[in-house]
């Protein structure tokens, strides 16, 4: 990062300059968002800008997926995330002249993201052209307290000369339309990556309702294929002393209130813009308008200060929870702050909905929910704010009925979540990546049973849980099947793992050991509820339409699973077949050729022993308690070179492994890689949103990595792994209803007890290195023999070159290019 230009504060985001040459990357990384709404930074005067964006979560267009060649069960319905209507816009004009940033004589220039205050701000000093020189402020905000709020803000004062100006404030449907500069709604980026949403060939969203009343502009439409409905709402409160006059104008997709005086030297106009955005399924709009006048009638009375206040005291209570403290690196503080701020702005208000892989700020995969939110988000949630990790755990316990519908698609029993959805429904259209990836049921249950082990909760259990992990748990024992001989195991055909440049493929091992959890914890379940709550388990029998017998027979199949290992290689393969490839010379691999998706077709790149993210190194944590110590150095010293890192759901695992086989130098370098994917833009896609998934990874890699956190079996224990260099580190875990402050350093682990029983002197134990820890609100002191084993190699491409496989034959490397070699 270019540190004149974004200097480094630990607790704001900060600009110093604009810049046309990043402008797509600047407005993602200065969105306001809340989890339900979402702001990009775009500039409040419209204009110049590389993608306007107003996104609500759940929101969406459907539109009819055209397969080339059709086949039964193949995804028939996209679902694509809709640019809501912009009401960001607040354009100011002197003596004329408009106020545009890219073309302005400006004198200075600051915006900031304050991560304490969730307020965006900017400042700057304009001299027009005819010389008079001008203040402009303006303030944003999307609420944490209250959902469906946002605040704006425009200021300006008179620096020196007198002037005639103009401020149009603007409801404006960009979707379907241009503003009256021909901006096209289009503006996500040309060019083939899959990554990106894809465009509509109709109009979306259909005018149903327009009312202007005082200083108050309502607006509200239904979406042409979903039938969605969206009514957005906007209220103005003018401070000034110069006289003012007013007009409005509304139109089916574009609503104006404008204001028009003169400010002589010295003097100061500003409006506050009170904004509502509430969405539906069905509801009208009507009902939509009037719930958008009760919230601007409940909140504007209360005014600009108690909103700011409330949106103070609910980041006040993240930062207590989620902190991570750095000391010593002002840069890595504010690049980790910044990332979880943008887990807050995702999960914070999300509420009834998924949580999208890019939050809301922006439409990159078009605002679809993936297996991402229950490997990576959750957990962070479940250890720091627990609601919001039970809030996305129900959400998911919603889908199951579509999610049954899509298991009878594919022939199975049970339940079967989407690889990527809105509402339910499989979208992706390219099976063998989507799918196949049938490990999502497995990742959902990871999710819920650690979030249960960490709360207890009870409530979610008996309804929730048992329906989620009954459903999920039928749907393994119908895909897999028995293969019978001296010592039985039960096998899993036809999946894709989490890597993707690896599809369909027989036993891959992370499928199989997700499964194998999934499995053992929904017999688990079963039992626990028939024995602590007789009640709550003839519910979910009659519910469920659970047989006697079914717990059994998880059980025996997860005990029988089978896990792939490799004798001759001492590695587990990531499939049946995966070892028989030749590996993709990375080395060879120039950087503009990366990532490979974008360059090589699929069946290429299925040839090859290259991975795109961490599979069985995933597998590895996720089941760390499945598996030896040396049985994951091996494993990580095989795949970690033949890792492409072409996803940003790669780096932090990888870190995280790296840093409990003791590979160090490679863990630091691997936490510093995803720490920087947004604000160094360093995968060339930021400007589609933020990578939240990888946000709470890079939490993880925090937590788990260096921290050395697991909680396995009712148990958080601790194994650290402190970098060389760092003299600290101190996060929060919450527990078993209380929050542990853990201070690491070099010498030593600090625990104490800050919130819940545990500070009220009802300790909570944990284990640390093997000993067990009573922790109360007094600190508890546990010294430390170092920080592992310490390994200063670093792992390079092409280091299994040579190695023989167990028929003997030898693995060689090559890309497309060069051809395979090691020919006789």
């Amino acid at each position: 990062m270019d540190r004149t230009r974004f200097p480094i504060d630990p607790w704001r985001l900060v600009e110093t300059s604009p810049s046309p040459d990043d402008q797509g990357l600047t407005e993602t990384l200065f969105a306001v968002a809340n989890g339900y709404l979402g702001l990009r930074g775009n500039p409040e005067e419209g204009r110049e800008a590389h993608a306007h964006g107003t996104f609500v979560n759940g929101f969406h267009e459907t539109w009819r997926i055209k397969h080339a060649e059709e086949a039964y069960g193949f995804a028939k319905v996209g679902q694509t995330i809709v640019n809501a209507p912009d009401a960001k816009l607040m354009k100011l004009y002197v003596d004329d002249e408009p106020f545009i940033l890219a073309t302005a004589d400006v004198e200075s220039y600051e915006r900031t993201l304050d991560l304490r205050t969730g307020i965006l701000c900017r400042e700057v000093v304009w001299r027009t052209s005819a010389g008079k020189r001008l203040r402009v402020r303006s303030e944003r905000m999307v609420s944490f307290a209250e959902r469906h709020l946002a605040l704006l803000s425009l200021e300006v004062e008179m620096l020196s000369g007198d002037a005639a100006l103009t401020v149009s404030s603007q409801i404006l449907n960009r979707q379907d339309g241009t503003d009256e500069y021909a901006v096209g709604s289009e503006a996500m980026g040309a060019g083939f990556d899959p990554r990106k949403a894809a465009s509509f060939g109709h109009r979306v969203l259909q005018p149903q309702a327009q009312e202007s009343t005082g200083e108050r502009l309502l607006m509200g439409w239904r979406t042409t294929n979903s039938r969605m409905t969206l009514g957005v709402g906007a209220e103005h409160h003018v401070t000034t002393d110069a006289e003012v006059r007013t007009s409005q104008l509304v139109d089916d997709d574009q609503a104006k209130q404008v204001y028009s005086f003169r400010l002589a030297e010295g003097q100061r106009f500003r409006v506050d813009k009170w904004l509502t955005y509430h969405s539906s399924t069905g509801v009208p709009v009507a009902e939509l308008l009037d719930r958008c006048h009760r919230t601007l009638d409940r909140l504007v009375p209360e005014g600009v200060a108690a909103a700011q206040e409330a949106q103070a005291a609910w980041l006040a209570d993240f930062w207590a929870n989620a902190d991570v403290e750095v000391p010593g690196d002002g840069a890595i503080q504010q690049a980790v702050r910044y990332a979880l701020f943008s887990l807050a702005q995702a999960a914070g208000r999300a509420d009834r909905e998924g949580i999208p892989a890019k939050g809301v700020t922006g439409s990159g995969y078009e605002g679809h929910y993936f297996w991402d939110t229950e490997a990576y988000v959750v957990p962070f949630l479940t250890y720091t704010m627990p609601h919001l990790a039970r809030n996305a755990l129900h959400f998911r316990a919603r889908m199951l009925p579509k999610a049954r519908e899509r298991a009878t698609d594919l022939a199975l029993d049970g339940a079967l979540f989407p690889w990527r959805t809105i509402n339910g429904e499989e979208a992706s259209a390219y099976y063998a990546a989507g799918t196949a990836q049938y490990h999502i049921d497995a990742d959902v249950a990871y999710a819920l049973t650690k979030y249960l082990d960490a709360t207890g909760d009870e409530d979610l259990a008996r309804r929730d849980g048992i329906d989620i992990l009954v459903s999920t748990a039928r749907m393994w024992t119908d895909l897999g099947f028995w293969r019978e001989g001296p010592d039985p195991s039960f096998h899993i055909h036809g999946v894709t793992g989490p890597d993707e440049y690896t599809t369909v493929v027989n036993n891959n091992l992370f499928t199989n050991v997700m499964a194998r959890h999934n499995l053992e914890r929904a017999a688990q379940a079963v039992e626990q509820l028939a024995e602590t709550d007789p009640q709550a388990h003839s519910e979910a029998v009659q519910r469920l339409g659970l047989e006697p017998d079914e717990p059994e027979t998880w059980a025996r199949i997860a005990a029988a699973v089978h896990i792939p290992f490799d004798e001759a290689l001492g590695i587990h393969p990531q499939d049946d077949h995966f070892l028989d490839r030749e590996v993709w010379d990375l080395a060879a691999t120039p950087p503009e050729k990366h990532p490979l998706l974008l360059h090589y077709h699929p069946l290429v790149i299925y040839r090859y022993q290259v991975l795109k993210q961490a599979d069985v190194v995933l597998a590895l944590f996720l089941q760390g308690d499945r598996f030896t110590t040396a049985q994951k150095r091996a494993d990580f010293e095989y795949y970690d070179p033949i890792t492409t890192g072409d996803s940003t759901l790669s780096a932090v695992v990888q870190s995280i492994m790296a840093s409990e086989v003791g590979y160090h130098r490679m863990a630091l370098d691997y936490f510093l890689r995803s720490l920087y994917v947004d604000l160094a833009d360093a995968h060339s896609n930021t400007v589609d949103g933020m990578h939240i998934a990888n946000s709470g990874g890079v939490w993880s890699a925090l937590v788990s990595g260096f921290g050395g956190m697991r909680a396995v079996g009712g148990q958080m224990t601790f194994d650290p792994r402190l970098p060389e260099g760092w003299e600290e580190l101190t996060f929060r875990v919450q527990w078993q209803g209380s929050r542990v402050r853990c201070r690491l350093t070099q010498t030593a682990l600090e625990l104490t007890a800050e919130t819940g029983p545990a500070a009220a002197g009802e300790a909570v134990a944990l284990i640390v290195r093997g000993t067990p820890v009573a922790v109360t609100g007094e600190t508890t002191t546990v010294p430390l023999d170092g920080q592992g084993e310490r390994l200063d190699e670093v792992l390079a491409p092409g280091c299994h070159v040579g190695r023989a496989r167990a028929d003997g034959s030898v693995i060689s490397a090559s890309t497309p290019e060069t051809g395979l070699t090691g020919a006789p």
